[in-house]
C-alpha cells in the first residue's frame, strides 16, 4: 500500500520530478497534478473523519445519512434519502438499518401510504448530531492547521467556486 499522504510519481508542483517544472509543460499536466492532491487530500479527511468518529461508533456513511435526516422540516421518505444522497434505495435501507439499531432513526409509516415508510430522526440521533460536529470541527482544525486564516479563507472561496461550478448530476 502507498504512504498515504506521500507525493504520487509526479512529485509536488514546484517539487523535484514534478511536470510542471519543465518549459512546455501543459495545463492538463497541472491539472492532473492538482487532481491527484485533491484526491490525497480528500483520503487524508477521510482518514482523521473516521478516527474522530470511532469513539462515537458511526461511520462517515451513517453521519452523512443522520445529518440529511435532520435536514428536513418533515421525516423524509426512503426514497427522498437516496435522491439527495445520489445513492441507489438499497444502500440507504443498509444506513438506516444500522442508525435505527443504535436509536438514532427510526422507520415511520407515513400517514398517506401506508405504503410509504419515512424515517425520523430521535432524541438519541440529536445528541449524536451534537457529538459529530465538535469532532468533525476538529478533523477540520487538525487538516487545515499547517494553513494561516488568510490562506484558509482563499481555501474556502477557491472551494466554493469549484463546488458550485459544478454541473448537477442526474441518475
Amino acid at each position: 500500500m502507498d504512504a498515504p499522504d506521500s507525493p504520487g510519481p509526479l512529485g509536488s508542483p514546484g517539487q523535484p520530478g514534478s511536470s510542471d517544472a519543465g518549459a512546455g509543460s501543459g495545463s492538463s499536466d497541472a491539472d492532473g497534478i492538482l487532481a491527484e492532491q485533491l484526491l490525497r487530500l480528500t483520503r487524508r479527511l477521510h482518514r482523521i473523519q473516521s478516527r474522530q468518529l470511532e469513539p462515537i461508533d458511526i461511520t462517515p456513511a451513517q453521519f452523512r445519512l443522520l445529518r440529511t435526516v435532520a435536514s428536513y422540516d418533515a421525516a423524509p421518505r426512503m426514497a427522498d434519502l437516496a435522491r439527495r444522497l445520489d445513492v441507489v434505495p438499497r444502500a440507504v435501507t443498509t444506513l438506516v438499518d444500522a442508525l435505527e439499531a443504535s436509536g438514532r432513526v427510526r422507520r415511520a409509516p407515513d400517514p398517506d401510504s401506508r405504503r410509504v415508510v419515512r424515517v425520523e430522526i430521535t432524541d438519541e440521533g440529536r445528541a449524536t448530531l451534537r457529538s459529530l460536529r465538535s469532532a468533525r470541527r476538529a478533523a477540520a482544525e487538525e487538516i487545515l492547521a499547517p494553513l494561516t486564516t488568510d490562506q484558509r479563507e482563499v481555501l474556502g472561496g477557491l472551494l466554493s467556486a469549484l463546488v458550485d461550478g459544478m454541473p448537477e448530476r442526474h441518475c
